[in-house]
């Protein structure tokens, strides 16, 4: 037989069995699931999913795919929260990390001599030095080969994640990783980051001191020599790279991203900016660093970085999670292991809490007085107990990372600020912004 037809037969093979294991599962699933358009087998509701806009097709159709849940989850949870917190989450030593990195990206920036350049590796370098030296130990050099390498495989394994071949992988990972396709993609860009992290690992192994933790990955090693007696401890290798590679893409990703799409939303509104400016230049000055503290006084600048993360909605789907017991709610009975989306994109533009819910308006975020208020509905970093383990970082960087960067220049388009595009170049599981380059200007 030739090795075509061989391999037409062990396809067909293949999809003959996700077919009927979709459909036993359809058939055994059980509860009273909320309304929605009856799934095919195996491929379920992915043709009613829009390759440009998956969040409006999921706030149509509830699908979803599994996270980490259970036990798992609770242990690793908790032990990261307290040593990112033991490095200085939250603390003066990890906003001294922010503000050092804020100097590296100023020397950047001044190397542009105001000639246009595309943002986007700019922004992600200086972040995910920031994650770096919590969990690897030390910064990376800006032009280091491996580091850009990383970088670019984190931007687009974020842009893959958003196709609805990722969708379909994560259903069905261990057959789809052995199919062709453009599914295989994402695949091996998350193996080439994790062998990155294991061989951090190793190194770390070889040289660990237990008496004199350097990072995040230390702790790990720690901790899971204190508990090597215990058969029902989550601390494994397996599970450490996996945990730190969460925490090395997340903290590189959603904050640079914001930050890129941050500076188009100020291109086409020169106004807020100018106003932006102008409360830097009244509380901060010229010359000094700006420092977290600085928010409480700046409530105008607090508006505008809030406005941005609801306005941009980076990532519109929230992480999806599986039920782990059968759960009543609003009537109706969601049966154990299935998985769910919070959709936060649908809280972020709701109408009953923000006037204009898609346009950009930091108004959104200030009283009559034009004091900063909280609403209860910004939730672009989930709430509750999944609520992200990075959020008080991100806070911090967002808001010193903005401010270092007006403080010392002007964002220039190269296009009319009506003739800019904000819509996201790919919309899915984050939303991308376009693809842009601008000029700064010393002030």
């Amino acid at each position: 037989m030739e090795l075509g037809g061989a391999l037409t037969i062990f396809l067909a093979i293949c999809l003959s069995c996700l077919v009927l294991l979709s459909a036993w599962r359809r058939m055994h699933k059980g509860g009273k699931l909320p309304p929605g358009p009856t799934p095919l087998p195996f491929l379920g509701n992915l043709l009613q999913v829009s390759t440009s806009e998956t969040f409006k097709s999921f706030l149509a159709v509830s699908s979803g795919v599994a996270f980490a849940n259970g036990e798992r989850w609770r242990q690793l949870r908790r032990f990261s929260l307290t040593t990112l917190r033991n490095f200085g989450m939250g603390k003066r030593s990890i906003e001294e990390r922010i503000q050092e990195e804020g100097q590296y990206l100023l020397e950047e920036f001044r190397k542009t001599k105001g000639l246009p350049f595309d943002p986007t590796f700019f922004l992600s370098r200086t972040v995910s030095n920031v994650i770096s030296s919590v969990v690897f130990g030390s910064r990376f050099d800006y032009e280091d080969k491996t580091f850009l390498s990383l970088l670019r495989m984190i931007n687009e394994s974020f842009i893959e994640m958003s196709t609805p071949w990722a969708q379909l992988y994560d259903m069905y990972s261990s057959v789809m990783q052995y199919l062709p396709g453009r599914h295989n993609r994402i695949y091996y860009l998350i193996e080439d980051l994790k062998k990155f992290v294991a061989e951090k690992v190793k190194a770390n192994e070889a040289t660990l001191d237990p008496n004199s933790p350097r990072d995040f990955i230390d702790c790990y090693l720690i901790q899971r020599e204190k508990e090597k007696a215990n058969p029902s401890s989550e601390f494994n290798i397996k599970n450490l790279i996996l945990t730190t590679l969460n925490l090395f893409f997340a903290g590189t990703e959603t904050v640079s991203t914001t930050l890129r799409y941050g500076f188009l939303l100020l291109l086409k509104h020169p106004d807020v900016q100018e106003r932006v400016h102008q409360e830097i230049d009244q509380v901060i000055g010229p010359n000094r660093l700006p420092a977290s503290e600085d928010r409480m006084r700046m409530p105008f600048t607090d508006a505008v970085i809030h406005e941005i993360q609801r306005l941009t909605d980076i990532v519109p789907l929230g992480l999806p999670h599986t039920v782990i017991r059968d759960t009543q709610f609003r009537g109706y009975t969601l049966p154990k292991g299935t998985d769910v989306f919070p959709l936060l994109g649908s809280v972020l533009r709701d109408p009953e809490y923000f006037s204009q819910p898609e346009k950009f308006n930091p108004g959104h975020f200030l009283d009559e007085k034009g004091r900063f208020k909280k609403n209860e509905a910004f939730v672009p970093f989930s709430s509750g107990k999944r609520i992200c383990l990075g959020e008080a970082m991100a806070r911090m960087e967002l808001f010193l990372y903005f401010t270092t960067t007006l403080q010392h220049f002007s964002l220039k388009s190269l296009v009319a600020p009506e003739d800019i595009d904000i819509s996201p170049k790919v919309s899915g599981f984050g939303n991308i912004p376009p693809t842009y380059e601008l000029c700064l200007v010393p002030r």
